[in-house]
């Protein structure tokens, strides 16, 4: 320490210039500089995030599998998703989440590995999984090219005369596709508020009077879905 403040003391000419050039080259990279064309300098500004992400490099699939209980979509979804992704290339470990009705499965890779390129990997290994290795009802789905730390925006949506109903419906249908359109934007989630839905609701005894089981309800709501052409 003393030879480098004697060096400093006495060469404060070669000091000074050192000083000044780091300041200078600061300035040059500075992603919160003005514009160039008010700057003498020329500008070659580094990105910068406001909240840097710090995770580790992974993936999530996701799987719904409404109505189940978090054992049986731990036994009959994560586990056996689990097992077959652990063979993807770059693979560092994978955990797993299990709860009412839904899967979750983190795949973290190796810091080397392309984020893209694993979503890439990850999509082949889901479209070649055998038929009979999940329910069929059951399709996972891979999570948004984001992480957690890129959630960078929140906001609510608020009117007068609306009940939380059609306030999810304005969010889910007008809002959301209109923010989802925006460039740089990966996903929109909601959050609150009811889910528009329909229920049919069966009654045992009329069923048993016209002799019509479940089955046949289910089909025949199903089938006033469809559209067909002229």
């Amino acid at each position: 320490m003393s030879r480098f403040l004697t060096f400093v003391l006495q060469e404060r000419l070669l000091v000074g210039l050192a000083i000044l050039g780091v300041v200078i080259g600061g300035l040059m990279v500075s992603p919160f500089s003005s514009s160039e064309e008010e700057s003498f300098l020329p500008h070659f500004p580094i990105a910068a995030d406001a909240i840097p992400d710090l995770g580790e490099n992974q993936q999530i699939v996701f799987t719904a599998w409404p109505g189940n209980s978090p054992r049986d979509v731990e036994d009959q979804i994560t586990y056996p998703l689990t097992v077959a992704l652990l063979g993807v290339p770059g693979v560092k470990t994978i955990r797993s989440n299990s709860i009412f009705g839904f899967s979750s499965v983190y795949i973290i890779f190796e810091e080397d590995i392309d984020f893209y390129w694993s979503r890439s990997r990850i999509l082949e290994k889901l479209n070649s999984l055998p038929n009979d290795m999940l329910p069929s009802d059951v399709k996972p789905a891979l999570g948004p090219d984001a992480t957690g730390l890129g959630q960078v925006f929140w906001y609510t949506l608020e009117a007068e005369g609306f009940d939380l109903d059609e306030l999810r419906a304005t969010q889910d249908w007008t809002v959301r596709y209109a923010l989802a359109a925006v460039n740089g934007v990966s996903e929109v989630a909601s959050i609150g508020g009811f889910e528009r839905e329909y229920t049919v609701e069966v009654d045992p005894d009329a069923l048993h009077a016209y002799d019509v089981d479940l089955k046949q309800v289910q089909e025949a709501v199903r089938g006033a879905n469809m559209e067909t052409g002229a």
